[in-house]
């Protein structure tokens, strides 16, 4: 039998007096990232015992909300693409698309195509 192989995702969360976040830092020891510095993160598991979404939303009071918005889109795209890996469909997956194209176009951000 061949044994397990586990790897460990770490996230720390600096707070301030009143619990907000000032720093946010994680660690993936399979992908060479140690203690690297990031301004927000979104976490997603699903909970399959009870059938729903849990999540975890955190950014430091010092993220610009312009760099939100990107981070938003660009998790937008990133979310349709694992959806079309996940389930083929791809005409859900071009309306997902046509979504992210129209939300980048309503915060006017500048996007490749």
């Amino acid at each position: 039998m061949s044994k397990l192989h586990t790897s460990k995702i770490t996230l720390k969360v600096g707070l301030d007096e009143n619990r907000v976040p000032e720093k946010l830092q994680w660690s993936a020891e399979d992908g060479g990232v140690e203690n690297e510095e990031i301004k927000a993160m979104l976490l997603s598991v699903w909970d399959s015992k009870n059938q729903e979404s849990l999540k975890i939303d955190l950014w430091t009071k010092d993220m610009p909300v312009d760099e939100m918005k990107i981070f938003f889109h660009q998790t937008l795209i990133a979310m349709s693409d694992t959806f079309m890996k996940a389930t083929q469909d791809e005409k859900m997956t071009a309306t997902m698309k046509d979504f992210c194209a129209y939300f980048a176009e309503k915060l006017e951000l500048k996007t490749e195509k």
